[in-house]
Protein backbone atom coordinates (compact mmCIF):
# COMPACT_ATOMS: atom_id res chain seq x y z
CA UNK A 1 0.00 0.00 0.00
CA UNK A 2 0.80 3.69 -0.76
CA UNK A 3 0.73 6.59 1.30
CA UNK A 4 -1.06 9.74 -0.29
CA UNK A 5 1.21 12.71 -0.77
CA UNK A 6 0.49 16.13 0.65
CA UNK A 7 1.75 19.45 0.59
CA UNK A 8 4.81 19.50 2.49
CA UNK A 9 6.38 16.26 1.10
CA UNK A 10 10.03 16.45 0.58
CA UNK A 11 11.52 15.44 -3.25
CA UNK A 12 14.55 14.55 -4.73
CA UNK A 13 15.85 14.70 -8.27
CA UNK A 14 18.61 11.93 -9.96
CA UNK A 15 20.63 15.46 -11.36
CA UNK A 16 19.47 17.98 -8.36
CA UNK A 17 21.85 18.35 -5.52
CA UNK A 18 19.06 19.37 -2.81
CA UNK A 19 15.97 18.03 -1.88
CA UNK A 20 12.61 20.27 -2.51
CA UNK A 21 9.23 20.19 -0.87
CA UNK A 22 6.14 19.87 -3.13
CA UNK A 23 3.31 22.53 -3.44
CA UNK A 24 -0.09 20.79 -3.84
CA UNK A 25 -2.58 23.09 -5.57
CA UNK A 26 -6.02 20.59 -4.40
CA UNK A 27 -8.03 22.13 -1.79
CA UNK A 28 -8.90 18.37 0.04
CA UNK A 29 -7.29 17.49 3.26
CA UNK A 30 -6.94 13.58 4.07
CA UNK A 31 -6.27 13.38 7.90
CA UNK A 32 -4.10 16.44 7.96
CA UNK A 33 -4.13 20.32 7.67
CA UNK A 34 -1.94 20.09 4.51
CA UNK A 35 -3.50 19.97 0.95
CA UNK A 36 -3.63 16.72 -0.48
CA UNK A 37 -1.38 16.28 -3.97
CA UNK A 38 -2.66 14.76 -7.19
CA UNK A 39 -0.83 13.35 -10.35
CA UNK A 40 -1.47 17.23 -12.03
CA UNK A 41 0.60 18.97 -9.24
CA UNK A 42 3.54 18.84 -11.51
CA UNK A 43 3.77 22.65 -12.35
CA UNK A 44 7.23 23.17 -12.27
CA UNK A 45 7.97 26.70 -9.98
CA UNK A 46 4.34 26.53 -8.42
CA UNK A 47 4.35 22.59 -7.83
CA UNK A 48 8.03 21.73 -8.20
CA UNK A 49 9.89 24.07 -7.03
CA UNK A 50 14.21 23.68 -7.62
CA UNK A 51 16.45 20.80 -6.25
CA UNK A 52 20.06 23.59 -5.87
CA UNK A 53 22.00 22.94 -8.46
CA UNK A 54 21.34 20.66 -11.32
CA UNK A 55 24.08 18.02 -12.77
CA UNK A 56 22.35 17.61 -16.28
CA UNK A 57 24.66 17.58 -19.22
CA UNK A 58 20.91 17.53 -20.74
CA UNK A 59 20.44 21.08 -19.08
CA UNK A 60 21.72 23.88 -21.59
CA UNK A 61 22.99 26.11 -19.01
CA UNK A 62 25.00 23.35 -17.63
CA UNK A 63 26.29 22.07 -21.03
CA UNK A 64 27.35 25.38 -21.50
CA UNK A 65 28.98 25.66 -18.32
CA UNK A 66 30.66 22.63 -18.51
CA UNK A 67 31.88 23.62 -22.00
CA UNK A 68 33.26 26.45 -20.55
CA UNK A 69 34.82 24.90 -17.85
CA UNK A 70 36.81 22.58 -20.87
CA UNK A 71 34.43 19.42 -19.98
CA UNK A 72 34.65 19.51 -15.79
CA UNK A 73 31.38 19.02 -14.93
CA UNK A 74 30.15 22.69 -13.78
CA UNK A 75 26.31 22.23 -11.78
CA UNK A 76 23.73 25.39 -12.67
CA UNK A 77 20.93 26.59 -10.55
CA UNK A 78 18.20 24.04 -11.40
CA UNK A 79 14.67 24.85 -13.24
CA UNK A 80 12.71 21.91 -13.24
CA UNK A 81 10.63 21.05 -16.40
CA UNK A 82 8.14 18.79 -15.48
CA UNK A 83 5.26 18.73 -18.57
CA UNK A 84 3.56 15.41 -18.17
CA UNK A 85 1.89 14.75 -14.83
CA UNK A 86 3.12 12.32 -12.02
CA UNK A 87 2.88 8.58 -12.97
CA UNK A 88 1.84 6.57 -12.03
CA UNK A 89 -0.69 7.71 -9.46
CA UNK A 90 -3.46 6.06 -7.13
CA UNK A 91 -5.85 4.09 -9.75
CA UNK A 92 -8.60 4.22 -6.82
CA UNK A 93 -8.77 7.55 -5.16
CA UNK A 94 -9.18 10.74 -6.65
CA UNK A 95 -9.18 14.23 -5.34
CA UNK A 96 -10.27 17.17 -7.47
CA UNK A 97 -11.40 14.30 -10.28
CA UNK A 98 -7.64 14.11 -10.72
CA UNK A 99 -5.79 10.33 -9.26
CA UNK A 100 -4.31 10.84 -6.01
CA UNK A 101 -0.32 11.42 -5.40
CA UNK A 102 0.89 8.06 -3.56
CA UNK A 103 5.06 8.25 -2.29
CA UNK A 104 5.22 5.81 -4.96
CA UNK A 105 4.90 8.05 -7.86
CA UNK A 106 7.92 9.41 -9.99
CA UNK A 107 8.08 12.42 -12.09
CA UNK A 108 10.26 13.13 -15.05
CA UNK A 109 12.41 16.08 -15.95
CA UNK A 110 12.93 17.25 -19.68
CA UNK A 111 16.46 17.34 -18.71
CA UNK A 112 16.84 13.40 -17.84
CA UNK A 113 16.56 13.57 -14.07
CA UNK A 114 13.42 11.49 -12.55
CA UNK A 115 11.92 12.89 -9.45
CA UNK A 116 10.65 10.73 -6.24
CA UNK A 117 8.82 11.63 -3.27
CA UNK A 118 11.45 11.21 0.16
CA UNK A 119 8.61 11.77 2.54
CA UNK A 120 5.09 12.06 1.45
CA UNK A 121 4.23 15.18 4.22
CA UNK A 122 2.00 12.31 6.12
CA UNK A 123 1.93 9.04 7.21
CA UNK A 124 -0.99 7.80 8.56
CA UNK A 125 -3.11 7.71 5.30
CA UNK A 126 -2.69 4.75 2.68
CA UNK A 127 -4.53 4.01 -0.36
CA UNK A 128 -4.40 1.56 -2.94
Amino acid sequence: MAVCVCTGANMMCTFGMAPSTLIATSSTKVLTKMPAATIQDHAAMSNIPPFGMCTSMSNPSVASATAAALGVLTPMPCAPVTPAPWAPGSPAVRFSGYPALNNTSQLSCAYGGVINIVKPGQDTVLIP
